[in-house]
């Protein structure tokens, strides 16, 4: 998919109000991550999207993110207090209201001179994010390092871990990584060999995610199957309403704010009242949060399977005043918890566009 093309487009038909506020986190059963040591060593150097070789001489105290998903990404490894300026839809982030807000007019444009303004060691931008503005950071003495679009969980993971490097945090952002895969491992094991229902993932205006999406791997690694992808759509496009009723999901999601068309009144999902809301603040941003809503589509696509999955067994022994050994067997659900740098949208009136903005 080719993300200007389809802002242009969808700017003509979407009318946009984002808010932001604190969401809460969703209930994700975890053992906690694998404590992992990991020393930063600088300088870094690192290729970025543009095809610049750039070097972080010294761990970085002042970063600049311009996107949620790598401010995210810095509250959870634990690099939130480096963080002095933030953009807009990052503002749902625990404390990010003291940040400065460097974003422009615009979904997805930022203020140089505000950015310039802040004296940062580094500036960590999407791959949204034009060249041409970082060029102009660059010009002004500032290192940008632009990220390519994570398009799976692997480059989430990986991304985290450069992430850490570029910033100093490689112990936080490999035990964030750990954690993650855990709690991605337990989810596919738990629907391994399930039935996969049939899923729609509705954006509004008629918009969808298909084949090719960071959404259509979150919904086939919960145990759906994407009917959009099935029904040949790639990347975020328009699906038709007769498309959705005759592909009939029994399922349908929408992200936070995003109402069901009466058009699917017909479908499976809405006679059975079978639909799940998102956060958008983690389905949409390729960044460790996106765990929650992965979590929380295979525990309502497979509950039992899920629960089973979260089982733990454990045999203790013990010795009576006679001398005999009795042998104890119990069965625990893992506890909640995350890796705990930091704690996690109000309904909003928002469309595909905003959506999208959001997403980076």
């Amino acid at each position: 998919m080719r993300r200007a093309t389809f802002l242009a487009t969808i700017l003509i038909v979407a009318v946009v109000a984002p808010v932001a506020s604190a969401g809460a986190v969703e209930d994700v059963s975890t053992n906690g991550p694998s404590t992992v040591q990991q020393t930063c060593s600088f300088p870094v150097t690192e290729t970025d999207a543009t095809g610049t070789e750039v070097t972080v001489e010294g761990e970085p105290q002042r970063i600049v993110t311009l996107s949620p998903s790598a401010a995210q990404t810095m509250w959870e490894i634990g690099g939130k207090s480096k963080v002095v300026g933030v953009t807009k839809y990052a503002t749902y982030l625990d404390g990010a209201e003291a940040k400065t807000n460097v974003s422009g007019s615009g979904m997805t444009t930022v203020v140089a001179e505000k950015v310039v303004s802040l004296k940062p060691d580094l500036v960590l931008a999407p791959n949204v994010v034009p060249d041409q503005t970082v060029k102009q950071l660059r010009s002004a003495g500032l290192t940008v390092y632009k990220f390519e679009e994570a398009k799976s969980l692997d480059d989430v993971y990986a991304k985290t871990n450069l992430t850490g490097r570029l910033t100093g945090e490689c112990g936080g952002a490999s035990e964030t990584v750990a954690w993650m895969q855990d709690r991605v491992s337990t989810v596919r094991e738990a629907v391994k060999g399930e039935d996969n229902p049939r899923v729609l993932y509705t954006m509004g205006g008629g918009y969808t995610a298909g084949e090719g999406t960071f959404i259509n791997q979150i919904i086939e690694t919960a145990g759906g199957e994407n009917v959009a992808a099935e029904a040949g759509i790639q990347g975020y496009k328009k699906i038709s309403n007769e498309v959705v009723v005759e592909r009939n999901p029994q399922w349908i999601l929408t992200p936070t704010g995003i109402e069901i068309p009466d058009a699917y009144g017909s479908t499976a999902a809405v006679k059975n009242n079978q639909a799940v809301t998102l956060d958008t603040n983690y389905v949409n941003q390729p960044a460790p949060r996106v765990v929650y809503p992965i979590t929380k589509l295979a525990k309502t696509f497979h509950s039992e399977a899920y629960q089973q999955a979260n089982v733990t067994t454990t045999t203790t022994s013990s010795t009576g005043s006679d001398g005999t050994t009795t042998d104890t067997t119990t069965a625990t659900t893992e506890s909640t918890g995350q890796p705990g740098f930091g704690p996690g949208v109000a309904a909003a009136a928002a469309a595909a566009v905003a959506l999208l903005a959001r997403r980076e």
